[in-house]
């Protein structure tokens, strides 16, 4: 079963809108630019043409992401609870240090200037999910090392 991804109705509507831009306008473009590069002669060193196909690669590529974040895409409204779950930002401070750090649980799509993100699959997120505030709660850290966090604050 695939990945659920949590996305708020704003970030969804941002990534449907990009996937139509992509595979309408930004299609269509690609198709000129290979068109224009193909008329320009012998394609073996033509640069334009080999940048164009290069171009539309990383489009479809980034199509293709779109359309399966979309199609295992779950609108999540954070409502005012007291356990961490997706769409929330929380406020963690690590075993040993006095300052907390914001996080916002939920899809790397999220990721906006003012809180860095966390998915719920990750190690951190999946031991969070469902914590409240002043559980510490342990994770493995990708070197291996056990860590202990403490859940400060829950926003929604």
């Amino acid at each position: 079963m695939p990945d659920v991804h949590h996305l708020s109705q704003a970030t969804h509507d941002r990534l449907s809108a990009e996937l139509e831009e992509l595979t309408t306008t930004g299609r269509i473009e690609i198709a000129r630019k290979i068109q224009a590069a193909r008329e320009l002669g012998d394609l073996s060193e033509n640069g334009d043409y080999h940048a164009a196909k290069e171009e539309q690669g990383k489009m479809e590529a980034r199509i293709r992401d779109l359309q399966a974040l979309l199609e295992n895409a779950e609108i999540i409204e954070a409502a005012g609870t007291d356990e961490v779950s997706p769409g929330h930002v929380v406020h963690l401070r690590y075993e040993g240090d006095d300052d907390a750090e914001r996080y916002l649980i939920g899809s790397i799509e999220e990721k906006g200037a003012d809180v860095e993100v966390l998915t719920p699959g990750s190690p951190l997120g999946q031991a969070l999910l469902g914590a409240k505030v002043g559980d510490w709660v342990e994770f493995e850290s990708p070197t291996g090392a056990l860590l202990k966090v403490e859940v400060v604050e829950i926003e929604a």
